[in-house]
């Protein structure tokens, strides 16, 4: 006799995220931890990328949570929530950001025998902070987190159009200090 296969259906990620911002709204607990889970690797790496401290990030990525939930009423749009997220941990980043003490520390780099890979994700990190605080947030967004320009824009709370001025400038002046950076590391 053969076996009888039953067919269940996977809901769209999209569909499935609609139903759980539905419940959230109701303070559902497992459907916050079902949200937790799926968004939190990308929330840290994300406020990594635009803090350069993992452990700032993970407390960045805790409070954009909790203010996502707390403020889940004013969120006009369930299918906008994701971007509702992130657009609470840029902003709490850009806030950190700004509340910094600048200080003349520089990361050593190149010491014996590290991988290329990782002095030069050094750098990188290093030179983002020569840019100015909107260029810099737009190149992690688009660059590193690999959004769109719609869901740069969205985040960000700007048109599309300077997205793309925004990102242009970035990308030639980061050029620009990556260049002098590594000319230097040479000599």
């Amino acid at each position: 006799m053969a076996e009888k296969l039953t067919f269940v259906p996977t809901l769209d990620p999209k569909v499935e995220e609609l139903a759980l911002v539905a419940r959230l709204r109701q303070n559902d607990q497992v459907a916050m931890n079902t949200i937790v889970t799926r968004h939190r690797d990308r929330l840290i790496r994300t406020a990594t990328n635009l803090l350069r401290d993992s452990h700032e990030a993970e407390d960045i990525a805790q409070e954009a949570f909790l203010k996502s939930f707390r403020e889940i009423h004013k969120l006009r749009d369930d299918r906008a929530f994701s971007g509702y997220l992130y657009k609470i941990c840029v902003r709490l980043c850009m806030d950190r950001l700004r509340s910094r003490k600048p200080t003349g520390e520089a990361v050593e780099r190149g010491m014996g025998g590290t991988d290329r890979r990782v002095v030069n994700q050094i750098l990188v990190q290093e030179l983002l902070a020569h840019l100015p605080p909107e260029q810099a947030q737009t190149l992690v967004l688009r660059e590193m987190e690999q959004m769109s320009y719609d869901e740069v824009a969205d985040i960000m709370d700007i048109p599309v159009g300077t997205v793309r001025s925004r990102l242009h400038a970035a990308r030639e002046k980061f050029r620009a200090i990556w260049l002098e950076a590594t000319e230097e590391q040479a000599r």
